[in-house]
C-alpha cells in the first residue's frame, strides 16, 4: 500500500513539534549571537591603490601599446608584491612579529579587467595595524620595482586610511543565517521523528497500517467525572428520601 501525505497531516505535524522547532531555533540565534559578539575577533580592512602607467614628456599622452604593456605587467607586479623581496622588507620596517607567510596572508591584490589601476587590501585584528600594512607595502613595492624590473611606472593613487568599522564577523547576518539553519534542523527533525513514531494514536493509524477497517471506537473514560456523576446521583436520593419522610 503506497503511503501518501498529505498538506493537512504535515501542518499537524509541524504544529504538534511547534516548541520543538521554536527550541532549536531559539538555541542556534542565542548560540550565533554570542559568539559573533562575545568570542569572534572583529577584522578591520584598509585598502590602497596605485596606477601602472609610465609618464613621458616626449611621447602621446594616451600610447596603446604602452598601455597593453601595463596590463600584461599588472599579473607580474601582482606576484611581486606578495613575494618574500616585498614582504620581508615590510615585516622588518613595521617590526612585525610574524611570519612572511602570516604577513602574505593578510593582504589581497586585485585589479579589474583591462585597468591599470591595482588594489592592496590587507585585513587585521588592529585597524591602525592593517593600514599601517598596506601603505608601507606599496610604498616598499614602488621603490624596489625599480631596481627589480628596471622600471618606474607605478604611482600612487590613494593612501590606506585606519578603518574603525570591521568587515567581519557580522552578528547580525550570523544570526540571520542560524534562524534559518535552526528552523531547518527543527523542521527536519520534526518530521524525522513523526516517521520514527510508529505508535498508534488514533483509527486513522489502524487503517492506513494494519490495512485493516474499523468496527467501532471505545471512547476515553474520565473516571473522575464518573465519579463525581454517582457521588451526585447519591446525593439527591438522600435529598429525596429525606423530603419524603
Amino acid at each position: 500500500m503506497e503511503e501518501t501525505i498529505s498538506l493537512k497531516e504535515l501542518l499537524q505535524t509541524l504544529r504538534k513539534r511547534l516548541l520543538l522547532i521554536l527550541s532549536i531555533t531559539f538555541v542556534a540565534v542565542l548560540v550565533s549571537g554570542i559568539v559573533s559578539f562575545y568570542f569572534l575577533t572583529p577584522i578591520y580592512q584598509s585598502s590602497t591603490q596605485f596606477l601602472v602607467n609610465q609618464a613621458k614628456d616626449d611621447q602621446p599622452v594616451y600610447n596603446p601599446g604602452e598601455i597593453q604593456t601595463n596590463l600584461q605587467l599588472i599579473n607580474t607586479y601582482n606576484v611581486i608584491i606578495k613575494s618574500p623581496a616585498i614582504l620581508d622588507i615590510v615585516k622588518n620596517t613595521l617590526d612585525l612579529d610574524m611570519t612572511t607567510e602570516q604577513l602574505n596572508s593578510k593582504i589581497t591584490v586585485g585589479s579589474q579587467t583591462d585597468s591599470q589601476v591595482v588594489a592592496i587590501t590587507v585585513q587585521d585584528a588592529d585597524s591602525k595595524m592593517a593600514a599601517d600594512i598596506a601603505n608601507t607595502t606599496v610604498n616598499v613595492f614602488q621603490r624596489e620595482i625599480k631596481e627589480i624590473m628596471n622600471v618606474d611606472n607605478v604611482s600612487i593613487l590613494a593612501k590606506a586610511e585606519v578603518n574603525s568599522s570591521p568587515v567581519k564577523p557580522n552578528p547580525y547576518l550570523n544570526i540571520a543565517i542560524a534562524t534559518v539553519v535552526g528552523l531547518m534542523a527543527g523542521v527536519g527533525l520534526a518530521f524525522l521523528l513523526e516517521y520514527f513514531d510508529n505508535t498508534v494514536k488514533n483509527e486513522q493509524d489502524i487503517e492506513r497500517n494494519l490495512d485493516l477497517p474499523v468496527l467501532g471506537v471505545i471512547s476515553i473514560i474520565d473516571t473522575g467525572k464518573v465519579q463525581r456523576e454517582i457521588s451526585n446521583r447519591a446525593a439527591r436520593k438522600r435529598a429525596g428520601g429525606e423530603s419524603v419522610v
